[in-house]
């Protein structure tokens, strides 16, 4: 796969097409097991609150790997991603009620850098918190 988007025709400040993720309780335990994560703050929600959590939360790393699929949706080669990192302000609270969470993510073009590659800075949000800080993603485009 080769990115899909033209270097020339981006300009700093070009947003990408938002996404809303849907987490609930059966996604965390499918990605668990996926990850091998098994921390019982990600599934049970009598250990999550005696430790101080509101409730069962999303993994910090499936919360980071959705927000990046704007990115790779975007540029159509999640292989042109050649950088990326986060800071988690927040978790993700996921309820047991049939509805679960919603991860909100929106992206725009911070800058444009050398060897046809731009940064791309991500929002991401679940229940009105920023739940991602200092999303950045550095993008090898055509």
């Amino acid at each position: 796969m080769t990115a899909t988007v033209n270097y020339d025709e981006i300009e700093v400040g070009a947003t990408l097409p938002s996404a809303s993720f849907p987490v609930t309780r059966a996604t965390l335990v499918q990605y668990a097991g996926a990850s091998g994560d098994f921390n019982p703050i990600h599934w049970n929600e009598a250990f999550a609150t005696s430790v101080g959590l509101p409730d069962v939360i999303g993994h910090g790393m499936f919360t980071m790997a959705e927000a990046i699929r704007v990115v790779t949706d975007w540029v159509g080669d999640p292989g042109a991603v050649v950088e990326y990192g986060v800071r988690f302000t927040k978790p993700v609270v996921v309820p047991n009620d049939g509805v679960g969470a919603v991860i909100e993510v929106s992206a725009k073009v911070a800058a444009k850098l050398d060897d046809r590659r731009v940064r791309v800075d991500l929002t991401a949000t679940s229940a009105g918190d920023k739940v991602l800080g200092m999303s950045r993603a550095v993008v090898q485009l055509a």
